[in-house]
């Protein structure tokens, strides 16, 4: 029997007090709870739950992630392996489960709701109802995951009707995925039984899917940054802490910590910002965890004040796991293929051709927009030499190129503006949500020799035209199993090569990555084309 105590100022997210008090644990529980006169001067809080993240986005298999993001707090997420399951559907989601169990941190799954995420691109799996029902009847799965098709939930489409039915069957919740969605159309997405939303990016929008009964998840990762936004939302109602998708080289920064310290420095309660990452979600979610109380699983963290929550200490399951930003545990990953088929493919296929006796076309442009998953549509008038049209490095306009990574098939082309490349070109095999390669640069040579090398070790290419860096993400082309720490060495390496080329986007690649998340307003390419994901339909790059 192993009894340890714990001093400090307990935060009692249940009442909302802060009291002197001594934790009592043995083993795995906590066995008592004494009130004191005196104690330490640190907060004891319950274990940070990040209850929306997808761990590929961290480029790290879900045992590395968790070496990284315990030092900073975080026991347990909820992760989606939405990303994984659409290259290698039930496959990619075992190996998730295997590789989860290598790590003390809890990580709980929800049940990719959208493989693929729309029919309208290439994708290396199809996860049908009976799947998700297979699925949502194991423990660690605690929810389906966000329905990102929205269009199919309004239509009410068998597929995902099952899905849903299924869930509430099984009695789990259903997360949503409903950017900008309002009005009628957001009523009859939530009867559905819809009750997250995670795409939230102004306070009328958060404000709205509240009063209508939709928990209200407010994400701060690495590209979609919409905490200041929902600050004010936020101050006054019950929400969601989350990341979403969080960088290697953010999450060796910070994690949930992170996150509260900000949401504080914004106005928030300490204890709201916190019940946000224990308490609130716990009960939603149907976890065991959440609060300290006699009974209850000992995973407690010990932070130095509730302005900056600088982690001390971090107990999951009454074992110290990580003390002053070290981690006191060891893992051994799982390995899996990247799955991808070796591309050869002429620079010529790259260049969007035109009748020669042309000397301007109008064409669509995709707008990135820095922070955020959004893209819009703009117009550019662009020169032709040749039959060829020419990119034009003084309005930022690029081409833009998907490639098939699951068949041999024609690249599909367009243009891009936001990257600011003056040479050369960028490519990765992370690209949401069917994960073909994506690239985007000033010419077809640079873009040929970054997708080439893409196709060879799975992960991400720069290159300027006289040097080529790769990182290279042999699961499944999406994370590495190698530490926080040598990602992030390489990842910094290739993010200087691309700053030299032009680039001042703080995250160039999962920037790039979201060009062809279709079911994200407002213009995107996927690997059979450019994508209007207002009118839901492809269309072609040159207007006229």
């Amino acid at each position: 029997m192993n009894i340890r105590n714990v001093e400090g100022q307990l935060v009692d997210v249940i009442s909302g007090a802060i009291v002197p008090a001594r934790i009592v644990i043995q083993d795995d529980k906590i066995v008592g709870i004494e009130r004191r006169s005196h104690a330490p001067d640190v907060y004891i809080l319950p274990g940070f739950i990040d209850s929306h993240v997808h761990i590929e986005s961290s480029l790290l298999c879900p045992s590395r992630f968790s070496e990284a993001a315990v030092p900073h707090g975080t026991t347990c997420v909820i992760t989606d392996p939405h990303e994984i399951a659409n290259v290698l559907g039930m496959k990619g989601i075992e190996f998730m489960l295997k590789d989860s169990k290598k790590t003390p941190m809890r990580i709980y799954f929800t049940v990719p709701s959208c493989v693929p995420a729309t029919e309208m691109e290439t994708s290396g799996a199809i996860l049908t109802w009976k799947e998700v029902k297979e699925l949502l009847m194991l423990p660690e799965f605690v929810a389906l995951g966000e329905v990102m098709d929205v269009q199919s939930v309004l239509a009410e489409r068998e597929d995902i009707v099952r899905k849903i039915e299924v869930a509430k069957l099984l009695g789990k919740p259903i997360d949503g995925h409903a950017p900008s969605l309002s009005g009628d159309a957001l009523d009859r997405y939530i009867f559905a039984g819809i009750s997250t939303d995670h795409e939230c990016v102004s306070f009328e929008e958060a404000l709205e899917k509240h009063r209508k009964g939709m928990k209200i998840m407010v994400r701060e990762g690495s590209t979609s940054k919409d905490l200041k936004p929902l600050a004010q939302f936020a101050r006054k109602h019950e929400f969601f802490l989350v990341t979403d998708d969080l960088h290697a080289l953010d999450l060796r920064k910070g994690h949930i910590d992170d996150l509260l310290r900000k949401a504080v420095s914004m106005g928030i309660d300490p204890i709201s910002a916190v019940r946000s990452v224990t308490l609130w979600p716990a009960k939603h979610y149907g976890l065991p965890l959440g609060s300290i109380e006699i009974g209850e699983s000992a995973d407690i963290v010990i932070v130095d004040d509730l302005k900056d929550f600088n982690v001390l200490q971090v107990y999951i399951s009454g074992k110290l796991v990580a003390e002053k930003g070290r981690t006191l545990f060891k893992v051994e990953p799982e390995n899996l293929d990247y799955n991808m088929i070796e591309q050869r493919i002429s620079p010529t296929e790259f260049e969007i051709h035109v009748d020669k006796e042309k000397r301007k076309v109008r064409a669509r442009v995709i707008r990135v927009v820095p922070d955020q998953d959004i893209s819009y549509s703009d117009v550019a008038e662009l020169n032709v030499i040749d039959g060829v049209v020419q990119v034009d490095l003084q309005q930022d306009v690029l081409y833009a190129s998907v490639v098939c990574r699951y068949e041999r098939k024609k690249p599909a082309l367009g243009f891009i503006k936001g990257f600011k490349l003056k040479k050369g070109a960028i490519a990765s095999s992370v690209a949401h949500d069917a994960h073909n390669i994506i690239a985007v640069g000033v010419d077809a040579n640079s873009i040929a020799t970054a997708v080439e090398h893409v196709s060879q070790v799975g992960g991400y290419c720069a290159t300027d035209g006289m040097k080529t860096i790769t990182l290279a993400l042999p699961i499944a082309g999406l994370m590495s199993n190698e530490d926080c720490e040598t990602v992030c060495e390489k990842e910094s390496k290739i993010n200087e090569l691309v700053r030299t080329m032009g680039c001042d986007l703080e995250a160039p690649f999962m920037t790039l990555s979201f060009q062809s998340l279709l079911v994200v307003p407002e213009l995107k390419i996927c690997d059979r084309g450019l994508f209007d994901s207002i009118q839901f339909k492809l269309v072609d790059p040159i207007i006229d």
